[in-house]
């Protein structure tokens, strides 16, 4: 059985099954796991950005160069990428996407919720198919999907990792 300590090692093994080469992440605590064994790996490139529709545009180019690709990231990064998503839509590149999520289950930061409630529905209307997750033993069997939805079905993609397994983040208590 899979536990909230293991669900990033879970995901890693998916990625290096399914021959996934560049990792591009904006630092992110719900990922910080998960990014510490993809910049340990020498199977792959970890890189890290400075906004999350980088990302896009950097997968892109990766596999352009025949490599395949995935993006870190927390929910409020979504907003970002609005506009690069159809980058990827148009130009018909594979996309997934793994998105920590916040303001959901037990979220205090006021500034988090919004986004948090509405990160599938403004996805899905970005033409991505997502995949939510709130159970660490689906986390990587949710990832395999997605990855396999990317690679060889529709080209996007998004897991969003319920707050419920990353955790509620508490500040000053």
């Amino acid at each position: 059985m899979n536990t909230a300590a293991t669900w990033p090692d879970d995901i890693f093994r998916v990625l290096l099954d399914m021959d996934v080469k560049q990792v591009a992440y904006v630092p992110d605590a719900g990922h910080t796991r998960l990014i510490e064994l993809c910049r340990d790996s020498n199977a792959l490139t970890a890189v890290s950005l400075t906004t999350e529709e980088e990302g896009i545009a950097f997968l892109a180019g990766a596999w352009l160069g025949g490599q395949r690709g995935v993006l870190l990231m927390q929910s409020s990064g979504i907003g970002n990428c609005v506009n690069m998503l159809s980058l990827a839509r148009a130009c018909r590149f594979p996309l997934p996407i793994l998105v920590t999520m916040r303001g959901q289950w037990g979220e205090f930061n006021p500034w988090q919720v919004p986004m948090g409630q509405i990160s599938a529905d403004v996805l899905g209307l970005a033409g991505v198919v997502v995949y939510p997750v709130d159970d660490t033993a689906r986390i990587a069997d949710t990832v395999a999907a997605a990855a396999r939805t990317a690679f060889d079905g529709p080209g996007l993609s998004a897991v969003l990792i319920s707050q419920r397994v990353v955790g509620a983040k508490t500040f000053g208590k």
